[in-house]
């Protein structure tokens, strides 16, 4: 199953950028619009903040484990999500590098680690919906910190 990746330019310094992703609350802001019902847990940002919450997808909403897996200042951070009762986990990675010293380049992948055999075969499906509320979550990240 191919990895979905998007990027995008935000007008704001890699370390705001870095700080402001690495709280793990901030993400609910961009993220509403197809995960919904956040229950934060652990630490607020770094490695080992988590969240449950709701996926909304079309035809079904089901409960999703995140759990950020690493951090490293101010130019990586991945989590892992666990979903599907546990059969689905997929690897979410930030990348951030600095443009110059007031833009950002922000780039989002999304890598599927394994998935039920129906999920497999439905992926280019998904990825085609999950690509579009990805981009959707970066444009509404890049409006929050450029405000």
């Amino acid at each position: 199953m191919k990895p979905i990746e998007e990027s995008i330019v935000i007008r704001r310094p890699i370390g705001d950028v870095f700080d402001h992703l690495d709280v793990l609350a901030n993400h609910e802001v961009f993220n509403d619009h197809y995960l919904v019902d956040w229950e934060l847990r652990g630490p607020a940002s770094g490695v080992g903040a988590g969240v449950r919450m709701r996926a909304k997808a079309p035809g079904r909403s089901e409960w999703v484990e995140l759990t950020v897996v690493e951090a490293e200042r101010p130019v990586r951070s991945v989590e892992e999500t666990v979903g599907a009762g546990g059969r689905r986990r997929t690897r979410g990675t930030y990348t951030l590098a600095e443009r110059d010293p007031a833009t950002t380049d922000v780039h989002f992948t999304l890598t599927p680690i394994e998935a039920p055999p129906m999920e497999r075969l439905l992926w280019p499906v998904s990825r085609a919906w999950l690509r579009g509320q990805i981009r959707k979550a970066l444009d509404r990240l890049r409006e929050q910190l450029e405000r």
